[in-house]
């Protein structure tokens, strides 16, 4: 084993994630009498919220995504090193990386995310797609417009239909703003695609509560489903996906759907880190922490984010990882100076939004409901503040401008090329 940290007289912090509340945490250090390293598989932030918008040609990958290292570049007292983990060993305070380093620490700090929860079928992660990363989102933008250029070439009706019939499996956030954006490739789909009217381009959403957004309150997932399917989506609640392959899914209710196309949005769980056996998970894979996001008997370890969880979990979102990433660094920092420990985390619900598509946006920003114009305006406003990078924010602001104007998606070209069978080209892409 090679130790990458050499003996320091400053606590050693290690953080092992670089998304929301892992870049928050570090941030806060910045500057500050400690030695900071950033532990991440990939070596840029990923602005999450916006993945969608990727996956429907509207944004660059660089637009969402921004170096740890040009992040950091001032902070003298944070490095980052680009690794996965293999292991985490708490007797002896060390991250076993899988490169084979070990990096010791003081305090260690668990902001590992999350990823896609198949509820234990796997034949449902092969035959879906999902949008929880990067890559991800580049193979779903690939996949759609190859879906509409096999489409333009179809021999007849029926397989025409595959071809154009999209799937989205989950009513929360990510598949109620993934619809919306598909629903609305049918202006550039009719402008572009003679071969076919865009009228024949299909968007089901399938969602197993009663209503969309389940996680807001009913009026605005009442609206939410108004304009979707102004837009021309079809929703179908109260029902789960059961089956699906590459020829289409099969709904609890029988029905059948032939689809080309079936996008995963149902569900996430914790990511799993190596040597955390002894660690007590909880409701999707979460790690149970205490009131000061401590795991069990391991003081100097914390959990935030996606991978904190327990008796008042709080949702898998930005905010809340932000928050605990802020807090777990004050409580580092009282630590280091001697002075008495923060208080129990508390969370403070700023509220949460979701777009529907141009002009159109639900927000809950502290008990008041935000529809229409003025909540799509609020939902630019916050995401344009929290996107990573000047260079970023003005590369954001211009596409939503150029989209506003125009209705036009600048980024809709397939950099993958697929082959003729759906079932060839995602295992092409994968591999």
């Amino acid at each position: 084993m090679v130790t990458a940290m050499a003996a320091s007289a400053r606590p050693r912090i290690v953080i092992v994630g670089g998304g929301f509340g892992g870049l928050a945490c570090a941030r806060k250090l910045a500057g500050k009498p400690v030695d900071v390293t950033l532990v991440d598989a990939r070596d840029y932030h990923l602005f999450t919220p916006l993945l969608y918008q990727v996956a429907t040609a509207l944004l660059n990958p660089a637009d969402i995504a921004y170096p740890f290292r040009a992040i950091l570049r001032k902070a003298k007292n944070v490095r980052f090193h680009q690794a996965t983990v293999a292991a985490v060993d708490f007797e002896r305070k060390v991250v076993r990386t899988g490169n084979g380093r070990e990096l010791p620490y003081d305090e260690l700090v668990l902001a590992t995310g999350s990823v896609s929860d198949y509820f234990g079928n796997p034949a449902l992660a092969e035959a879906t797609l999902g949008m929880k990363n990067l890559e991800q989102a580049q193979r779903l933008r690939n996949h759609v417009l190859a879906c509409l250029e096999h489409a333009a070439q179809a021999e007849n009706d029926v397989e025409q239909s595959a071809w154009l019939t999209f799937v989205v499996v989950g009513g929360g956030a990510t598949g109620v703003e993934y619809a919306g954006a598909l629903a609305e490739l049918r202006k550039l789909v009719g402008r572009e695609y003679p071969e076919f009217s865009a009228l024949r381009m299909r968007v089901v959403v399938v969602e197993g509560a009663d209503r969309l957004l389940p996680a807001f309150p009913e009026k605005l997932g009442r609206y939410a489903q108004k304009v979707l399917e102004r837009k021309g989506a079809e929703i179908v609640t109260e029902t789960v996906m059961t089956a699906a392959d590459e020829k289409g899914a099969t709904l609890s209710s029988g029905s059948e759907i032939a689809a080309r196309t079936i996008v995963w949005s149902a569900g996430v769980r914790a990511s799993e880190t190596g040597g955390m056996q002894e660690l007590e998970r909880g409701r999707s894979f979460r790690l149970v922490v205490d009131e000061r996001l401590h795991p069990a008997g391991q003081p100097n370890v914390y959990a935030i984010g996606d991978a904190a969880g327990g008796e008042n979990a709080l949702p898998m979102l930005s905010a809340p990882a932000m928050q605990q990433g802020r807090y777990v660094a004050r409580a580092i920092l009282a630590g280091v100076r001697g002075h008495e420990a923060p208080g129990p985390f508390r969370y403070k619900d700023k509220g949460t939004m979701a777009v529907i598509g141009r002009g159109a946006a639900v927000a809950n920003v502290r008990g008041f409901q935000l529809t229409g114009f003025l909540g799509w305006l609020a939902w630019l406003g916050v995401h344009l503040y929290y996107v990573v990078g000047f260079r970023n924010r003005v590369a954001v602001f211009f596409h939503w401008g150029w989209d506003y104007v125009r209705r036009d998606r600048p980024t809709r070209m397939i950099t993958t090329v697929e082959p003729d069978s759906v079932a060839d080209s995602l295992g092409a892409i994968d591999s």
